[in-house]
């Protein structure tokens, strides 16, 4: 086995065939258990669903020396190696990597991208051993370019391109490295005396890279502070949690998300969200790609250091319950805009406008009702990775109301005169020395700061289903709360899709105006009958969007619906309800406003 080391795990990827998207494996195990047993894991860290990885290995072969061993295979998962002790074990396989999100692995004739959930088999009994990964550069074919390796694993002995061997501590840290291949754009940085790499793939020409290099610098920067204080870095000032990060972003047609890591993190977005060379103005989808970075750059202490005590060691191979989401990913999606102003990224207005988005999306989710933010939290393994159109009726996000929950968290604690939400993270933070944490060590410091009990609100915002006091709160720290009409589909309680002439109906939203005329998910809305009045005949007309209902309607407020349920044609009695509105939030008192969003005291 080329590039064989002395290291206990070794494994050997190449990228055996990119038109078939087919990674090879060679896992090369020094001192092998009798009947060595190995898995490959069922999900990874940060996605919470279990995704079946193993259903992409195949061709599993064993050899020691010159012998073929044979395999059992166990479970879905889980195999069995018939090995004796003493001798080296040589195992072989292939993985079909053609899943281009941020979860898994992929490889075409343009990048190549795993994690090592993916590739990497747990050697049963061994998972605490120094694993060694030994990437290898795929030939060039006649006129392309040399391809460049990205991971933030340590490198032993790699090549200019980054292609070469690897080492990690333990599986997990091999597990939390993925690992980026291909012609993509890199840039190196410095923040707060730690090193950081961004490297991009599918960039177009137009793409700043200057741009976002100062913007993430002021990120990544204003988040150090903000745990650690001004001194940071500083001879004598306290050190960073991490001594590296690698950014790794692949640019797509359309996409978006993020996965964070220990030392890096792996983001996905649309091209045209990109920073472009000569546009003075920021497009609004590089302010939400802007929000994605920060918010997994925070994921470097709030999930990958300080975590729930649940996940103090995963079990790979099944779901990892916790209630504790609604904080580690609904308080990190409330830091990652709020730091995004505090970088001086986005004025004041533009985080109202994200705040006010974030409100508007929990409150047109009945479900909010149904379910509090700790069962969504459990329940993530089998309703928010598998969304459906009941979805909004029975589930709550626990990313926008466990956000919400931070906000009114850290108003409360302002208004109080005691403190601050940025004041609970950090002592917490010091309280488990960056470690796990338990629901009741943020009620401890929640109370330390706060000098009182916020069991009332914990039971109410977090296990209970009641409203936020969200328009009170937002008052208090110099946001007016103001009403705006609804749009048309707010209006009658549906979510639909508008294309080609049609009005899809996607989701019907419990307790509005389409529930109760009847209206079902996946019905086609074709058009509307109108009844005869004094001043207009009896009336029918194609629907094309939502909007035709203004054109036609004029003052009428009943109609017919015609509709279109699995071939048959129904008509559906519609009465337009009045008095839906949405949130609007604007600053009314500025010296109050300020004081919040640049993280000094209201008292």
């Amino acid at each position: 086995m080329a590039g064989k080391s002395a290291s206990p795990i070794h494994f050997q990827v190449t990228c055996a065939d990119r038109h078939a998207h087919l990674f090879d494996i060679r896992l090369h195990i020094s001192a092998p258990a009798a009947g060595q047993v190995v898995s490959l894991p069922a999900w990874i860290p940060g996605s919470y669903l279990v995704r079946e990885f193993a259903k992409n290995l195949q061709g599993l072969t064993a050899r020691q020396g010159r012998r073929n061993v044979p395999i059992q295979q166990l479970d879905k998962a889980t195999w069995q190696v018939d090995s004796a002790v003493g001798k080296p074990l040589e195992l072989s396989y292939q993985v079909c990597a053609y899943d281009n999100s941020v979860r898994t692995a992929w490889l075409d004739d343009n990048r190549g991208f795993f994690n090592g959930t993916s590739l990497c088999l747990r050697v049963e009994g061994q998972t605490a051993q120094v694993h060694e990964l030994e990437v290898l550069a795929p030939r060039a074919a006649a006129g392309e370019a040399r391809w460049s390796c990205a991971t933030s694993l340590a490198p032993i002995a790699v090549d200019r391109q980054g292609f070469g061997r690897y080492q990690a501590a333990h599986y997990d840290e091999l597990a939390d490295s993925p690992v980026e291949m291909g012609t993509f754009w890199s840039a190196s940085f410095d923040v707060c005396g730690v090193p950081h790499r961004f490297v991009v793939a599918g960039a177009p020409a137009s793409f700043d890279g200057d741009r976002l290099i100062a913007d993430t610098r002021a990120i990544c920067e204003t988040q150090m502070r903000f745990w650690h204080g001004d001194k940071v870095g500083k001879r004598g000032g306290p050190k960073p949690p991490h001594d590296r990060y690698v950014f790794m972003l692949n640019a797509v047609d359309d996409g978006y998300g993020g996965l964070e890591h220990r030392h890096s993190t792996a983001l996905i977005c649309a091209r045209r969200d990109l920073p472009r060379h000569g546009s003075a103005r920021q497009a609004e989808g590089y302010t939400t790609l802007m929000g994605l970075i920060s918010h997994e750059y925070f994921h470097t202490w709030n999930v990958k250091r300080l975590r729930p005590a649940d996940f103090a060691s995963y079990d790979y191979g099944r779901e990892n319950y916790t209630e504790l989401l609604w904080f580690f990913e609904g308080f990190t999606s409330y830091y990652d805009d709020l730091l995004l102003r505090r970088a001086e990224r986005i004025d004041d207005a533009t985080y109202l406008r994200l705040v006010n988005k974030t409100i508007n999306q929990v409150q047109q989710a009945p479900g909010r009702l149904v379910q509090s933010v700790a069962q969504a939290s459990f329940d993530a393994w089998v309703k928010y990775y598998r969304q459906d159109e009941q979805t909004p009726n029975s589930t709550v996000s626990y990313y926008t109301k466990g956000a919400l929950v931070a906000l009114c968290f850290d108003l409360t604690l302002r208004a109080e005169g005691k403190g601050s939400l940025d004041e609970v993270m950090r002592l917490l933070w010091k309280n488990s020395s960056g470690g796990p944490v338990s629901e009741a060590d943020i009620a401890a410091a929640l109370q330390a700061v706060g000098g009182r009990s916020y069991a009332s609100e914990l039971a109410r915002w977090v296990h209970g289903t009641d409203e936020l006091p969200l328009a009170e709160l937002l008052r208090t720290h110099g946001v007016a709360v103001l009403d705006d009409p609804a749009q048309r589909a707010q209006e009658l309680g549906l979510r639909v899709a508008e294309a080609g002439g049609s009005v899809q109906v996607k989701v019907v939203l419990r307790g509005g105006a389409a529930e109760k005329a009847g209206f079902a998910a996946n019905d086609e809305w074709l058009g509307i009958e109108l009844a005869a009045t004094r001043s207009q005949p009896a009336q029918a007309w194609r629907l094309a969007k939502l909007d035709d209902l203004a054109l036609y309607l004029g003052p009428q407020k009943k109609m017919t619906a015609l509709v279109a349920r699995d071939r048959r044609l129904i008509r559906l009695p519609l009465q337009l309800p009045s008095g839906i509105g949405t949130w609007r939030l604007a600053a009314h008192d500025s010296a109050k406003l300020v004081r919040w969003l640049i993280g000094t005291s209201t008292s």
